[in-house]
């Protein structure tokens, strides 16, 4: 069988390459930042490219529709633009409404009475958060403070107790000890008792 007669865009479609797909940065980055930051660069560049492309057809067109008039220039040369003047000339004088805002007399503020310079300001007194607890806490203080005073007399107390039974008992026995004869010494012993006499009619 007789080999088929080439087609004429055979030519063309072998002689026409097929663009490959940009790239930017390495090909083989791992999954993480480097690897996303690459691909957010590669969105802005399709993004920009598209917004060109975008613009250059719409100035195409807009040069299609009015080849004399370019995209920037509003008027030509030959147009003449009406400017509205002023009708009347600008006065000092106030506008009209004003002048009855102006004119309107306002009531005078009744004058307050004037306060004395001289005055002391007045404390507020700060609240206590913990006003309770700490009355509770000075109370166990002095409870506390009267107990240990209390013991503290007693104590004393005791001491001078024990100090006067001792020198009682000395007393007694340099009263019984016998003089040079032997013999008790009855003013010592006397003394001795009539001290213990009295002591005991005052409690």
């Amino acid at each position: 069988m007789a080999a088929k007669r080439p087609r004429d865009d055979d030519d063309a479609r072998a002689s026409k390459k097929h663009k490959k797909a940009f790239s930017v940065g390495p090909a083989n980055l791992p999954d993480g930042v480097h690897k996303r930051k690459v691909q957010k660069i590669k969105r802005e560049i399709i993004h920009k490219s598209k917004i060109k492309k975008d613009y250059a057809k719409l100035k195409a067109r807009e040069q299609a529709a009015d080849p004399q008039r370019s995209v920037y220039e509003k008027y030509d040369n030959d147009e003449q633009v009406d400017v509205a003047e002023p009708t009347a000339e600008p006065t000092l004088e106030p506008h009209p409404d004003r002048q009855v805002l102006l004119d309107k007399t306002s009531p005078e503020p009744a004058q307050r009475p004037e306060r004395p310079q001289s005055r002391t300001p007045r404390k507020r007194a700060r609240p206590q958060p913990f006003s309770r607890e700490a009355d509770q806490a000075e109370k166990r203080r002095a409870e506390a403070e009267a107990r240990t005073k209390a013991r503290e007399e007693a104590e004393k107390q005791r001491e001078q107790k024990l100090a006067e039974r001792e020198r009682y008992r000395k007393a007694m026995d340099k009263a019984r000890t016998g003089g040079r004869n032997g013999q008790r010494k009855l003013g010592r012993e006397s003394k001795v008792l009539l001290e213990k006499v009295k002591r005991l009619v005052s409690s």
